[in-house]
């Protein structure tokens, strides 16, 4: 827009993943908002979507669904504007968000260098979590630090990326963490290298794999990687969970190493998951 202000448009919407319409509504709205944070924006407006059933749930189910993003939107100091909605056989919510972002701070994903460290801000398998608590293979309990993670903004990953000096990051979401990192890999002209015994779980993740609480988009996501990854020999967990399709995930930073001490002390929950190299045979290594 000038040489000081740039903007950052994006758009997300999905079914629900879990039960509690207001919960629902701060999910998908922190997981709309989250692809701002992944450039290093600051979000100032945004458009509902939603498809809703009319006849098959109350109005009350909608009105909390709006709420809870209504919440969100307000928690990342930005406003709901608006939005449009359709009838729908299933019920979807979701966001479009305008943010703002200086043209020389932007985050991005193909700014990664070799030597980098790669840090990951939230902890992985929402996919299994969701889909056990569906199929009443995971309690409402077990689940809760899963829904509390969905519903927590990249807001402090973000800022604090940029108060490092960083200039590489995505958001992990539905292609799962290796999805994302090839993106990163191709689109800098690297090799991504993933250590997978670092990875944070969330609570229950395990588990609710062990059960077969494995969500169907997981085939989809190994599939668009599979050639992509020289994939070593992992724990078949660990091999799943990297391919898990996350809703609402953290945000893989690529720094300096010399960064990387500065920005764990901003941010409690961030963790060193692996590293950039030079590009190899393949756009991923799994270590």
């Amino acid at each position: 827009m000038s040489d000081d202000l740039a903007l950052v448009q994006t758009v997300d919407f999905f079914a629900p993943i879990v039960d509690n319409p207001y919960e629902f509504g701060q999910v998908a709205a922190a997981n709309a908002l989250s692809d701002v944070y992944a450039m290093g924006g600051e979000p100032l407006t945004a458009l509902g979507i939603v498809g809703f059933p009319s006849g098959k749930l109350p109005i009350e189910v909608l009105t909390e669904i709006l709420r809870g993003g209504q919440d969100k939107v307000h928690e990342a100091g930005a406003s709901v504007i608006g939005g449009h909605s359709i009838i729908d056989e299933e019920l979807k919510y979701g966001l479009s968000v305008t943010g703002r972002v200086h043209p020389d701070r932007i985050l991005t994903n193909a700014a990664a260098l070799p030597g980098d460290v790669l840090v990951l801000t939230k902890a992985l398998g929402t996919g299994f979590v969701t889909t056990g608590l569906k199929r009443g293979i995971v309690t409402r309990d077990v689940a809760a630090p899963t829904i509390a993670s969905m519903c927590t903004l990249n807001r402090d990953a973000s800022v604090a990326a940029l108060a490092v000096g960083a200039r590489c990051a995505t958001d992990v979401t539905g292609f799962g963490l290796l999805g994302h990192a090839a993106h990163v890999a191709r689109a800098s002209g690297v090799t991504v290298r993933i250590r997978a015994a670092q990875l944070p779980v969330l609570p229950g993740a395990l588990e609710a794999w062990r059960a077969g609480a494995t969500p169907g988009g997981a085939d989809r996501n190994e599939a668009f990687v599979r050639d992509l990854v020289d994939w070593g020999n992992p724990e078949p967990f660990l091999r799943a969970l990297v391919l898990d399709p996350q809703t609402s995930g953290g945000l893989l930073v690529s720094l300096p190493r010399a960064q990387v001490g500065d920005y764990l002390s901003r941010v409690s929950q961030a963790v060193v998951v692996g590293d950039v190299l030079p590009r190899g045979e393949r756009l991923l290594v799994l270590a």
